[in-house]
């Protein structure tokens, strides 16, 4: 008869022992016919069919933007992974999951927003959970890029966040990374894995083809974003205008002067970025100032701290258009001003061609 028996953990959350009960099997049989020992084994069992089938697809989410995942989730037609993400008192991060991973194809989405360390560390026991699941492979999902704008040492004695950011990714666990409108291209490069590097152009240039805006003119807000820009001009088949700005400290910018001819012109700022929006909002008024007629805005990440909120509101701004790689704030949700697209196809889509391994470039169309 199997004897069966219970055995003690405890809890990670509660701290209190909880009963676990096992069976366990007798040892195999020793026979000695001939006067030799011989071990009598069961009989093998046949494996199960499915895993004859292709590599399964999983999708799993942290806390920093549930919605986009869940969006992805039905678009590709996956159901969301199943875990459980809890907290000690301290604020330290239990994560679990609920469903096995072996051998499978995992995704996980998770953008490390505000709160960026909270959700950045996440993401980093999130793989690591996976890694030692036996995750057949481990694609980060990150729609923004946390601590991208320190990508190089532009003061003495600084630290480059982009860069360890991609190796603690690299170290957790990450084989692969999906990654949207990085602020420097060249953050790729941080990586010593396979980054596919997505663009909201596709999604944001639609907009504004339906919206058809007159005599429009797009502009770069700084010289840095001016590639950005141009590609998204050239889409639309419009001019193209700088603003030439200098930064005289973190988050305060003081905008020069105009470079292009945007009298009488409909402009369209673009940045990929809009964190306190001191610097879209001093665009906006050079551009009128040199004659603009109306001035739009489209940004990817809608980071929106401290007082941008207000500031867009009381802007002369006509519109903003954002993504939903950054889940908006509650009082920016109240702006008739910002309008938000989701960006869960082209997520899901480059999704579907990671996992079929088949080219991700057609999506920059």
């Amino acid at each position: 008869m199997n004897e069966r028996y219970t055995t003690a953990v405890l809890s990670p959350i509660s701290g209190q022992a909880e009963e676990t009960e096992a069976s366990s099997q007798p040892a195999p049989a020793l026979s000695s016919q001939d006067g030799r020992a011989r071990v009598i084994t069961a009989p093998e069992k046949k494996r199960s069919g499915r895993l004859s089938e292709d590599k399964r697809v999983k999708i799993f989410c942290g806390s920093s933007n549930r919605p986009l995942a869940e969006e992805i989730c039905k678009f590709v037609g996956v159901p969301l992974g199943e875990t459980r993400l809890q907290r000690f008192s301290d604020g330290e991060v239990h994560f679990q999951l609920l469903e096995n991973v072996r051998g499978a194809d995992v995704f996980v989405v998770q953008p490390t927003c505000f709160p960026v360390d909270q959700h950045l560390v996440e993401l980093l026991i999130m793989m690591d959970a996976l890694k030692r699941a036996s995750a057949g492979r481990i694609t980060v999902v990150v729609p923004y890029y946390g601590y991208a704008r320190q990508d190089r040492k532009d003061r003495p004695r600084v630290a480059i966040t982009s860069k360890l950011v991609a190796d603690l990714l690299t170290t957790a666990g990450a084989n692969r990374a999906l990654l949207v409108d990085l602020h420097a291209a060249q953050i790729q490069g941080f990586f010593n894995i396979p980054v596919d590097h997505l663009f909201a152009s596709p999604v944001l240039v639609s907009y504004f083809r339906e919206l058809d805006l007159p005599n429009l003119t797009v502009v770069s807000p700084d010289a840095g974003g001016v590639e950005r820009a141009r590609f998204f001009a050239k889409k639309l088949d419009v001019p193209l205008a700088i603003v030439d700005k200098r930064r005289t400290d973190i988050n305060v910018t003081e905008v020069m002067n105009v470079i292009g001819d945007v009298k009488g012109r409909t402009c369209l700022i673009l940045d990929d970025i809009i964190d306190t929006a001191g610097t879209l909002v001093k665009t906006v008024d050079a551009l009128l100032a040199e004659g603009a007629d109306k001035v739009y805005a489209c940004a990817t990440h809608p980071v929106l701290s401290g007082p941008a909120v207000e500031r867009i509101a009381a802007s002369r701004l006509e519109q903003l258009i954002v993504t939903n790689t950054i889940p908006l704030r509650e009082d920016a949700e109240k702006v008739e001003k910002i309008k938000v697209l989701s960006i869960a196809g082209l997520l899901g889509r480059a999704i579907e061609s990671i996992h079929m391994e088949t080219s991700v470039s057609t999506l920059f169309n």
